[in-house]
């Protein structure tokens, strides 16, 4: 990237509803954690053909609609002494659109790529930057492509679904819901810490209950230390909808058990616990802003000398109450831990996550069951695959489930120095074959 140099700059002038700093929200602290512990603004974001006709001032309007509508894109952090942050709104700037100009021979797809590869890859300055960058790639005089990388802080999957919907309709009308300024106010509002309070009471008693054990094994410790395994699979999709349609249960929380399942076959340790990352949406007044809500709950499962359909019904009601208390804050949160750990000892930990952020794809894994014919021989088109090896720290575990047409695609990120790659892998392929093995066999017992 650094070989990369922007053709020229536009400025963008924006000015905005909303100007103050306040404590950052609670989804806001809940990515900072993440983004301290690895090391990164675990940006989002990427590269897209423009549609024909867009010219380069189309773009830099699109970016001004951007940042004058949503606030945390004009957000910028205030640090202390102690390097804690806080959040500043700002109500106008200027901000950058860069334009790069692909040569006569070069694929523009290709440069747009690499400009998004670059500022992802390039530190953001939180107190001084914006926490978003957006480039416009030209290809002979005409715009064709469009890139925009943004910090985690400024919204997560959910948030950069209504963004992405809103930026086609552009809506004149007030944006919807309670602003991170607003939310921040509230959760330390009266309302705010009894609604904090009910969660740490809850939360004390989850953590105080975890199974431990889980996640501790060193026998596989590599270098590069942090790996990801990823399984692509037609047939774990088709059963899932086929035990969707048994069980009447949301596919999420069919593939919630099948994680526990596996992870309690293959590491030998029973119940397990997962921390499920939910949306929060469902909340009063959280349902379409445009900004970082997701937090992870915590459930502990129970799969012993079970059914799978009997696995899935609990599954189904712990994410229910993981759900409930899953909105908190947490630096209280932190704490407790700590508190928790000191109690517990050696063993304890909570770095187990999983995360469903399938948003078009979740049809696919509903609805009528296939044929067995057709399951069984889309078992032999699976494939798995390591695609990460790094230094650069991820959760103990954590299993995230993406969008891709016409299957399941799992990526399990881990720590080596806890989970063997060999585990991690296992637990992959076993729940593709616990789907297949229950998804026409109602009494289908789970065995440890």
């Amino acid at each position: 990237m650094s070989s990369l140099v922007a053709t020229e700059q536009i400025i963008v002038a924006f000015t905005g509803e909303g100007d103050g700093i306040e404590e950052m929200s609670w989804g806001q602290w809940e990515i900072w954690h993440a983004m301290v512990a690895q090391q990164s603004a675990l940006p989002i974001g990427g590269s897209a053909p423009v549609a024909p006709g867009t010219t380069t001032e189309d773009v830099a309007e699109e970016l001004r609609f951007l940042m004058t509508r949503y606030q945390p894109l004009r957000t910028k952090l205030v640090f202390d002494a102690n390097g804690r942050p806080t959040q500043h709104v700002h109500g106008s700037g200027e901000i950058g659109l860069e334009v790069f100009d692909a040569n006569d021979g070069d694929d523009p797809a290709a440069l747009a790529f690499q400009i998004h590869e670059g500022y992802s890859e390039r530190p953001f300055n939180y107190a001084e930057e914006w926490p978003v960058r957006m480039a416009v790639v030209r290809h002979q005089g005409t715009a064709t492509h469009l890139v925009a990388t943004m910090s985690h802080l400024t919204m997560d999957g959910f948030g950069g679904m209504i963004m992405l919907e809103e930026v086609v309709r552009r809506p004149d009308t007030p944006v919807d819901g309670m602003q991170p300024l607003e939310q921040a106010r509230w959760q330390r509002s009266p309302a705010g810490q009894r609604h904090n309070d009910l969660a740490m009471r809850h939360w004390g008693q989850q953590l105080r209950a975890v199974p431990l054990g889980l996640l501790d094994d060193a026998s596989g410790a590599q270098v590069p230390r942090y790996w990801e395994g990823r399984l692509r699979s037609v047939a774990l999709c088709l059963a899932v909808r086929a035990l969707g349609e048994r069980t009447k249960v949301d596919s999420s929380a069919i593939l919630l058990a099948l994680f526990a399942i596996a992870l309690s076959r293959k590491s030998g340790v029973t119940p397990v616990f997962t921390r499920p990352v939910v949306s929060n949406r469902f909340r009063p007044r959280l349902s379409n802003v445009v900004c970082m809500l997701a937090q992870a709950g915590l459930v502990t499962i129970d799969v012993t000398g079970s059914t799978v359909d009997e696995v899935i019904a609990r599954s189904q009601r712990a994410a229910m109450t993981a759900y409930k208390y899953a909105y908190f804050d947490p630096e209280r949160l932190v704490a407790l831990m700590a508190e928790v750990a000191k109690e517990r000892g050696p063993g304890f930990t909570t770095g187990c996550f999983f995360n469903d952020r399938r948003v078009s794809s979740r049809t696919e894994t509903s609805g009528p069951p296939p044929a067995p014919a057709e399951l069984h021989a889309a078992v032999a088109s699976s494939t798995f695959a390591w695609v990460t090896k790094q230094d650069t720290p991820f959760d103990r575990l954590f299993l995230h489930i993406d969008d891709v047409p016409g299957l399941l695609q799992l990526t399990l990120a881990f720590d080596t120095h806890y989970v063997p790659p060999q585990l991690a892998e296992a637990v992959l392929r076993d729940m593709e074959e616990i789907a297949v093995a229950a998804a026409f066999d109602q009494g289908y017992k789970v065995s440890l």
